[in-house]
């Protein structure tokens, strides 16, 4: 369109662009055509493409987002090749579900394996970094769940779809662990219940029994920051 045939209310061109009006019904078709496209594609993927999904099957739903958004919109661009992309999408889905069922590390390369994030109170801080986990992530995801210390949490892995899977000690004992608050919450933590007894590394958080402020390093993480271990 030259600048000349442009005008500021052009209500016509404006809603309909460079088409005539009965493209409107073509693209009821078009819709209509990638809809149902999309409907037996994600049924063929199966039941995981509605659910939490993997990195895969995002970019299989991104592909296909891709394949259908031009001939959706655009009149010089037929349907055929939406349903190519989406044979193609659907042949790699379901290639890589059969291979994996037999073949743990062929499912470890594609889809990628668990990682364990804490351990009996103590924060795995290696597989944090190589999962790209931040420290302040992962004690997100514990106050969520009503978590004040790291000595309540037994496990803590990152799924292989990234999420979170938490299991925390169900017993009836009080478990010893870093404060995992706010400092900044000076209210809530006076209602922490210190162990005298005991101190927690400021970096991966584990425990050691001492009357006193330790002054060696962690033997779990290295480092050389201990605070005194709370009770809950």
């Amino acid at each position: 369109m030259n600048a000349a045939d442009a005008e500021l209310w052009d209500w016509m061109r404006i809603l309909l662009g460079d088409v005539p009006w009965f493209f409107l019904i073509e693209v009821l078709i078009r819709v209509t055509v990638i809809y149902l496209l999309l409907v037996v594609s994600m049924r063929v993927m199966g039941k995981r493409m509605s659910a939490m999904i993997s990195r895969n099957e995002m970019i299989a739903m991104v592909s296909l987002a891709a394949a259908i958004g031009l001939p959706m919109q655009d009149p010089s661009q037929g349907l055929l090749p939406a349903f190519i992309v989406a044979a193609v999408i659907i042949g790699f889905q379901r290639f890589i579900s059969i291979k994996t069922l037999g073949n743990p590390g062929f499912e470890s390369l594609v889809i990628d394996s668990i990682n364990a994030l804490a351990q009996d109170g103590r924060l795995e801080l290696k597989n944090m970094a190589d999962s790209k986990i931040s420290r302040e992530r992962l004690l997100t995801e514990f106050r969520v769940r009503s978590v004040s210390n790291l000595g309540k949490v037994q496990r803590a892995f990152l799924e292989a779809n990234g999420a979170f899977t938490i299991y925390l000690y169900e017993d009836e004992e009080e478990h010893e662990g870093l404060c995992i608050l706010p400092a900044w919450d000076t209210d809530f933590l006076q209602e922490m219940t210190v162990a005298r007894d005991a101190y927690a590394c400021g970096g991966c958080g584990n425990v050691v029994k001492s009357q006193k402020k330790p002054e060696h390093t962690c033997e779990h993480c290295g480092q050389k920051q201990w605070y005194e271990a709370i009770r809950s």
